[in-house]
């Protein structure tokens, strides 16, 4: 059997190594290859170094508890390399005033009555509309709500514009009042559908402290940047069947085979194909207008990473902590700042500082065409507000990522059910995968990857 795997982002290269992982122990006839339209494998996964810098251009981390993204890294011999960030408080950007997300809130959901009351970040109405959550009754609503919809009802929209939505739009880079609650926190729905009050819910479920030791961090990294692990998987792929610059143009079904039609005249038959590709990528590999249409109904919106190396004096030393969101209705270009070389120590090196802005939301996204320099001076311009940024950075690198972050609207689910129905009937033997499907995260990326292989597996069985 020859399977192709279009696309050679983490989810792409991730299935081709648990591929190449069931060959060999089962020897099982299969030949495999890897397309990739760029020069390079990763997908959104770039490290960029400089004099001791170590600066993620996409993603900088992964969730430790969602354990295959460490896991994986552990298959490919990149054990030593796995580190947690540093721990430290977290900030809200409103106004002109960096402000402590309150002590026990998570995912900006209160589950301490003290740090809550005293927090500045809300008015006293404010606080006193959060509190109806407490006698608030369940919802009844079984089909899906934006997440926007359901923490508005349960905590009022001052509580989610200025703590929620920040927290929250920075995973998905997107509009709340429009992303799926099944989707995205459908651990939420249930929680309330368990406790009817989500504070109670929250604070039940949070683990008892058992020491006063402090607490690692929530989220593992690689020693040497992300790269690495693009490096350590490619490594243990045949690189005979890994190829690079080698853009699908269209695939065809031919009886019980599908010819792919690469974009340099070459035309090649497989059995199985597996797209990890994202949806407006997808959509114009088929001919038929209803797979397009399907495909393309996933909307994705556009952002830019900047990152700004600093000598540590340029940068305030009066604050404390990771980082900061920004508030939804501040007048601010930036979505969240990370103070990189305090939460990543091997970031920087010593005397060092290392900064990484976030620019593009929905509705704002024309930011992301400015050239570099304009960006430069915007993010800057923003940061001055609030910590007296000395000079300009020694390096910058501004990466801009188009249509890269997936949006899971209301009805998510439903979209996908329809596309692996349509798939099914049109093309037995396609399958689809990436972070526009089941989870943006690397972990749910790493799982798909993984998950996709044993359903061809299972199919040819």
């Amino acid at each position: 059997m020859k399977v192709a795997i279009v696309g050679g982002g983490i989810t792409g290269m991730t299935a081709a190594y648990y591929l190449q992982k069931e060959i060999m122990s089962q020897n099982i006839d299969i030949e495999y290859h890897l397309f990739e339209s760029s020069d390079q494998l990763g997908g959104k996964i770039r490290t960029d170094y400089y004099n001791g810098f170590v600066i993620e251009q996409g993603p900088d981390s992964f969730l430790a508890r969602k354990e295959s993204a460490a896991k994986l890294a552990r298959e490919v011999g990149l054990e030593k390399e796995l580190i947690f960030n540093n721990t430290g408080k977290a900030y809200v950007l409103k106004g002109s005033k960096l402000h402590s997300i309150p002590g026990g809130a998570v995912m900006g959901i209160p589950t301490k009555l003290g740090p809550f009351l005293t927090t500045n970040l809300f008015s006293p109405a404010g606080k006193l509309r959060a509190a109806l959550d407490l006698v608030l009754p369940k919802s009844s609503a079984d089909s899906d709500q934006s997440l926007g919809e359901f923490f508005r009802r349960r905590l009022g929209s001052e509580v989610v514009d200025n703590l929620i939505e920040p927290l929250l739009s920075g995973i998905y880079a997107g509009d709340i009042d429009r992303l799926s609650l099944q989707s995205t926190f459908p651990q939420f729905h249930q929680v309330e559908q368990k406790h009817r009050s989500l504070i109670l819910g929250m604070k039940a479920a949070r683990p008892p402290q058992k020491s006063k030791k402090k607490p690692s961090g929530a989220f593992q990294t690689l020693r040497n940047g992300l790269q690495s692990l693009v490096e350590g998987i490619e490594n243990h792929l045949d690189e005979d069947a890994v190829f690079k610059n080698k853009s699908v143009k269209q695939i065809i079904s031919k009886e019980n085979h599908y010819e792919l039609h690469f974009k340099d005249g070459e035309s090649l038959l497989y059995d199985k194909v597996l797209l990890t590709t994202p949806p407006h990528v997808t959509a114009k590999l088929f001919k038929e207008k209803s797979l397009q249409k399907l495909f393309a109904s996933i909307p994705a919106t556009s952002v830019a990473t900047v990152a700004m190396a600093f000598d540590e004096q340029q940068i305030p030393g009066d604050f404390d902590g990771t980082g900061f969101v920004v508030s939804k209705k501040s007048d601010y270009t930036i979505t969240a700042c990370t103070w990189t070389h305090l939460k990543w120590e091997h970031t920087a090196p010593k005397g060092k500082a290392l900064l990484r802005c976030y620019v593009g939301k929905p509705r704002g996204e024309n930011i992301v065409d400015k050239d570099d320099e304009s960006i430069i001076n915007i993010v800057l311009k923003d940061l001055n507000k609030v910590m007296n940024v000395t000079g300009k950075p020694e390096y910058y690198k501004v990466t801009r990522w188009r249509n890269a972050m997936p949006q899971y609207e209301v009805d998510h689910s439903k979209r996908m059910h329809k596309i692996i129905n349509e798939m099914q009937t049109s093309y037995p033997g396609i399958f689809v995968a990436g972070a526009a499907y089941e989870g943006v995260g690397l972990p749910d990326c790493i799982n798909q990857g993984e998950e996709v292989v044993h359903q061809l597996l299972s199919n040819e069985k």
